[in-house]
């Protein structure tokens, strides 16, 4: 396993997961692509170029509370995973952090020319579940879809996510990055429940 890897699973009847470190400018073209499609508006790049795309995981790989990682399905990119300590993110403003904690971003890649794919969310978001809660060896999982986002919100709590609150996330404006106010639904997904003993 490349050392870039820090996650690899075999998901029954779905394949390799492999999760690794999001390399900003080679990775560029693909998660340009998939963040400039219309049903990834609710990522909030819509608009920007590849090399601000770029830019933007660049300035992410400076910190130390946010991280950006490539799926890859059977070593074929497969969707983008952003983790984050909640207490360092405008989300910390909506709820009560506890220790243990670490939010999620997850954007898939597009179904292609064979159309949806069956299983494939559920298999993709079992490894991200697998990588945060045991690899990173976390509590909770926060995860903070717009509420627009029927899709996303009916995965997540299809997936075990307990919903929280609706809130509104305040904008931000950071170096290269501007995101306005978000209305939220806030999920979890406590280690107990994904891992039931």
């Amino acid at each position: 396993m490349s050392d870039t890897y820090v996650h690899a699973e075999d998901v029954d009847g779905f394949g390799t997961v492999r999760i690794r470190t999001l390399d900003a400018k080679a990775d560029a073209e693909a998660v340009h692509g998939w963040v400039s499609e219309e049903r990834a508006s609710f990522w909030g790049m819509n608009g920007l170029t590849r090399e601000q795309v770029a830019e933007i995981y660049a300035h992410m790989d400076t910190l130390d509370t946010h991280h950006a990682f490539l799926l890859e399905k059977d070593g074929e990119p497969a969707g983008l995973l952003q983790t984050y300590e909640p207490e360092a993110d405008r989300v910390s403003e909506c709820y009560e952090v506890e220790p243990g904690d670490i939010g999620i971003h997850l954007l898939l890649a597009p179904a292609g020319a064979g159309g949806a794919r069956s299983g494939w969310s559920s298999a993709l978001l079992t490894a991200v579940t697998s990588y945060v809660l045991v690899g990173l060896d976390r509590k909770r999982v926060v995860v903070d879809p717009d509420v627009r986002n029927e899709k996303a919100v009916a995965r997540f709590l299809g997936q075990g996510f307990a919903a929280g609150e609706k809130v509104v996330l305040p904008e931000i404006d950071i170096p290269d990055v501007f995101l306005p106010e978000k209305h939220a639904q806030l999920a979890f997904l406590t280690r107990e429940v994904a891992f039931p003993a």
